[in-house]
C-alpha cells in the first residue's frame, strides 16, 4: 500500500463468486474467511461486514464472533440464509438485490415452462441420437388455453404472467389480494391447484412456506398438472414432489431450486417427466454484474453511514 493510501475496509466473505466479479470486490473491499477471520481476534475486529450470495446460509453463531459488524449484504432477493432475528437485535442492516434480476428469472421461468411442455430437452437428445429416423417424436402438451396458478405474485410472479400473457392463458394467483391485477385471486393454494393445468411456485422461502407444496396440494393438481418452482427448495416437499411425479400423480416439474444444493435428492435426477436447471434464475453475465453493483453499492452506503439502498424489512 502506498503511502497516504487509505486501507480498504474489511469484509467477511460467505461463498464463493465468479472470478470476473470477485476483482469487483477485491477491488473495493479485502475480504477474509470465517476460518482466518474467526481464528484471529484483532482482524475479526476489524470485520464490519459480510458480504455472500443467497444460496449460502449464514448461521446464528457467525454473527457474534465480529462485534463490529454492522451490515450483511446478499447478492440475490432471498434471505432466509440470514438469521435475521439476531441481526435485528444487534442492529445490524440487511440488504439483498431485488428488482435488477427480475427479468433474467422470469426469462428461464418460461423456457423451463416450455421445455417441459413442449418436452424440449428430449426432443434435442432424440434429434442427436438417430432415433427420429425410427420413429416420430411423441406428441407434447400446448400451453395455448392453458390454466395457470401462480403462488406469490411479487416481483417474479407479476413478471411471469406478464410474459404468459401473449400465449392465451388464464391467469391465477393466491397471496395478497391485489386488486389492479387483472388476474383471478383465490383464497387458498389447493383451491388454485384443483383449478389449473400449471402451477407456479414464486413466493419467498423460509419457514412459513416450507412445505408449503405437499402431497394434497399435487394431488390436487392432478395427472395432468405441471408444477414449476422458481422460488426455494424448502417450499416443496420434495419425498411427496418425487413419489407424485414416479407415479403420474402429475403430468411433470420443472425445478430450478432444490433443498439440497448443490446435490439434489437422487431420487430426482433420473425421472424423465422433469426439466431440471442449477439454480441459474439470475445466472447470466449481465444481471450478476447488476447484482453485484447493487450489493457493493449497499455496503459502501451503510458503511459510510448512509442508508440502505435495499434493506431487508422483517
Amino acid at each position: 500500500m502506498t503511502a497516504g493510501a487509505t486501507e480498504r475496509l474489511h469484509l467477511l466473505q460467505v461463498g464463493d463468486f465468479p472470478a470476473e466479479l470477485q476483482g469487483d470486490i477485491d477491488s473495493e473491499f479485502t475480504t477474509h474467511t470465517f476460518a482466518a477471520a474467526s481464528a484471529d481476534k484483532a482482524l475479526a475486529e476489524k470485520i464490519v461486514g459480510i458480504i455472500t450470495r443467497s444460496n449460502y446460509k449464514i448461521p446464528a453463531d457467525m454473527i457474534p464472533t465480529f462485534p463490529n459488524l454492522q451490515i450483511v449484504a446478499t447478492s440475490g432477493v432471498g434471505y432466509d440464509g440470514i438469521p435475521l432475528d439476531v441481526t435485528k437485535a444487534r442492529g445490524i442492516t440487511v440488504t439483498n438485490t431485488p428488482g435488477v434480476l427480475d427479468a433474467a428469472v422470469c426469462e428461464l421461468a418460461m423456457g423451463i415452462l416450455l421445455g417441459l411442455l413442449r418436452r424440449i430437452p428430449e426432443g434435442d437428445a432424440y434429434t442427436r441420437s438417430g432415433a427420429w429416423s425410427k420413429a416420430p417424436f411423441p406428441l407434447t402438451t400446448s400451453l395455448a388455453g392453458k390454466s395457470v396458478g401462480i403462488v406469490g405474485l411479487g416481483r417474479i410472479g407479476q413478471g411471469i404472467a406478464k410474459r404468459l400473457a401473449p400465449f392465451d392463458v388464464r391467469i391465477s394467483y393466491t397471496g395478497s389480494n391485489k386488486p389492479a391485477f387483472a388476474y383471478t385471486h383465490v383464497g387458498s393454494v389447493i383451491e388454485m391447484a384443483k383449478a389449473v393445468d400449471i402451477l407456479f411456485i414464486c413466493c419467498k422461502g423460509g419457514a412459513e412456506t416450507e412445505k408449503l407444496i405437499n402431497a394434497p396440494i399435487l394431488e390436487a393438481l392432478g395427472p395432468n398438472g405441471f408444477l414449476i418452482n422458481m422460488s426455494r427448495g424448502s417450499v416443496v416437499d420434495e419425498a411427496a414432489l418425487v413419489d407424485a411425479l414416479d407415479k403420474g400423480r402429475i403430468k411433470g416439474a420443472g425445478l430450478d431450486v432444490y433443498n439440497n444444493e448443490p446435490n439434489p435428492d437422487p431420487a430426482i435426477l433420473p425421472l424423465p417427466n422433469t426439466v431440471l436447471t442449477p439454480h441459474m434464475g439470475s445466472a447470466t453475465q449481465e444481471t450478476r454484474r447488476l447484482m453485484l453493483k447493487l450489493t457493493l453499492d449497499n455496503l459502501q452506503a451503510v458503511l459510510s453511514g448512509k442508508p440502505a439502498l435495499t434493506p431487508v424489512f422483517e
